[in-house]
């Protein structure tokens, strides 16, 4: 019982408001310096982050510790913990008000919180020229029965995701035709076009020309390809039959850049190009060593064209190529 009173008594003592009373600071003038100096050194080293504080020592000055000597602790670190924080916000401390010697005013300048007073707000402008990759590429789907579409729950998945695939197409060629006009025929004579320069050029060896045609992510992975070939053969002979065998849509997405805006956004359509075409490479002698351009031989290619849709006089280029 007498341990449950003095809990008691400790915990009413504990909720009372701390009164510390006034006294002079000078018989601890010494004390107070030594544990300045070591709060000092321990918020340096570590940071008021990992400072702990220890409210103990105010309560025991309220039960006969020396309270002046804790109060001054305290005020001292709040002290000492706003300056640091000033210093190392590069906060510019604000010029006195009131005259000056010579008698003119003084203004103070306006500082924003964390900036300096010589920053200067520039406007930034970013034009994105292509997203720099291929989105969502094109691969082959493994063929089900149509049983299992209709009778399995991996089958109902499956379709749900073919579904959506086709819904992705549709949404991009039609956001495509309403802005460009876009027709598939028109695109496909613009596409072989496009197909029939970078081979022509890639067998020249033509980096400066391709620079048009390709994104420049393609531009540097066709100009390494064209480096190592160079490497192993001395020239090569390539030439292709036309018309083209057959030129199909595999997929076609639309990469928007701006929620707000859907006009911002680039199209990215995947065509199967098979062809038929004539290839021969020769060493530094000038000898055949690979291929023979006399006899034709049946080439599938699959290339990823791109245009933007908001760019003045934007064109299709070459993104990307795909290899099953």
């Amino acid at each position: 019982m007498s341990l449950a009173r003095l809990g008691q008594s400790l915990v009413r003592r504990l909720h009372r408001p701390l009164h510390l009373p006034a006294a002079p600071l000078t018989d601890h003038h010494a004390a107070v310096s030594r544990s300045l100096a070591l709060i000092h050194a321990n918020t340096s080293a570590r940071g008021f982050s990992s400072l702990t504080y220890n409210g103990g020592g105010l309560i025991a000055g309220k039960f006969g510790g020396p309270s002046p000597l804790h109060a001054v602790q305290v005020l001292e670190l709040v002290v000492h913990l706003n300056h640091a924080r000033q210093m190392s916000s590069g906060a510019v401390a604000p010029a006195p008000a009131g005259p000056t010697p010579s008698g003119a005013p003084v203004t103070p300048p306006s500082v924003s919180k964390g900036v300096p007073v010589h920053a200067k707000k520039v406007g930034l402008k970013v034009f994105t020229m292509s997203p720099g990759f291929v989105y969502e590429p094109y691969c082959v789907r493994e063929p089900i029965p149509f049983w299992k579409r209709l009778f399995t729950r991996s089958g109902w998945t499956r379709t749900k995701e073919d579904v959506i695939l086709e819904m992705k197409n549709a949404y991009a060629v039609s956001r495509l035709r309403k802005k460009t006009g876009y027709t598939k025929k028109q695109f496909y004579d613009q596409a072989f076009n496009i197909y029939k320069e970078v081979n022509k050029l890639m067998a020249q060896g033509d980096t400066s020309s391709l620079r048009k045609a390709l994104t420049d992510r393609m531009h540097s992975i066709v100009k390494n390809e064209i480096k190592r070939r160079e490497s192993k053969w001395k020239s090569v002979h390539l030439e292709l039959v036309e018309p083209a065998v057959s030129i199909k849509t595999l997929r076609a997405r639309m990469i928007g850049l701006d929620k707000n805006d859907l006009d911002k956004a680039f199209i990215q359509l995947t065509l199967e190009f098979v062809t038929k075409q004539k290839f021969e490479a020769y060493n530094s002698k000038g000898e055949v060593v690979s291929g023979d351009k006399s006899k034709e031989v049946l080439v599938k290619d699959i290339w990823v064209f791109e245009r933007s849709l908001f760019h003045p006089g934007a064109y299709w280029r070459l993104c990307g190529r795909i290899t099953l």
